[in-house]
């Protein structure tokens, strides 16, 4: 939804509901949309993720970065992940993550571990769910032709660009967000999800990734923990009768 998913009852089209996947629970399930169509939509179908390539994922814990990290594992495609707790990031390898990064310093430091994770060549791909000073070193770990998709901004919406790096690399920067997206963009992600995603969930070649399930008469306590960056991938809120 757009927004206010926080309510007791809310009103949504059909062709934007997908079907729970056979033998998953409704905790697990409320927390599959948001994260893997964010995930999967910026990986695939705008930055054309291919078997074998190299994918540099910013925040790997969170709900969307876990997503692409078992998405990616699912496709055969290698991952560096990024995170400010390295202990959160010690549960990447359940993910297939191959190598972590801990961005403990401001700007952040992790191009030359990624270059070196691939051979001097760099990350095919970019899920950047930061932003801010994390582009100028995203810019600098891209691989030739690398494809850099902008879908968080959480340490901030402005950065210095070096252009230089940008022409000599060819690389592509991409903008993306589903919130604000028109109804029939967001169907017809949804339908394509469900034919395409759906089955690997079926299979148990995808996974939720949920940190905890909280009533909703304890989400000040949920929302106290994501400000203190100390969840790994999505916190479920529960409606109880």
């Amino acid at each position: 939804v757009g927004g206010g998913a926080w309510s007791e009852v809310l009103t949504t089209h059909e062709r934007e509901v997908l079907r729970m996947p056979q033998g998953m629970d409704f905790a697990d399930a409320a927390a599959l949309p948001e994260a893997y169509l964010t995930a999967w939509d910026a990986l695939v179908l705008q930055a054309d993720l291919r078997p074998g390539e190299t994918v540099l994922v910013h925040a790997v814990a969170s709900g969307v970065g876990s997503a692409a990290a078992l998405l990616c594992r699912a496709m055969g495609v290698r991952v560096v992940g990024t995170g400010r707790n390295a202990s959160k990031l010690a549960r990447a390898s359940a993910w297939g993550v191959e190598r972590t990064v801990v961005c403990e310093s401001s700007p952040p430091v992790f191009a030359d571990a990624v270059l070196a994770a691939t051979g001097g060549r760099g990350a095919d791909v970019c899920l950047d769910l930061v932003g801010g000073n994390y582009l100028p070193e995203s810019l600098k770990a891209m691989a030739p032709r690398g494809r850099l998709m902008q879908v968080g901004s959480v340490a901030g919406s402005r950065a210095d660009v070096d252009l230089g790096v940008v022409m000599r690399k060819r690389l592509r920067i991409t903008g993306t967000v589903l919130r604000s997206r028109p109804a029939e963009e967001k169907m017809a992600l949804t339908q394509a999800a469900e034919r395409q995603l759906l089955p690997l969930f079926d299979s148990g070649a995808l996974k939720a990734v949920v940190d905890e399930v909280l009533p909703m008469t304890d989400i000040r306590t949920g929302l106290e923990r994501m400000a203190g960056n100390t969840t790994v991938g999505k916190l479920v809120v529960r409606w109880d009768d």
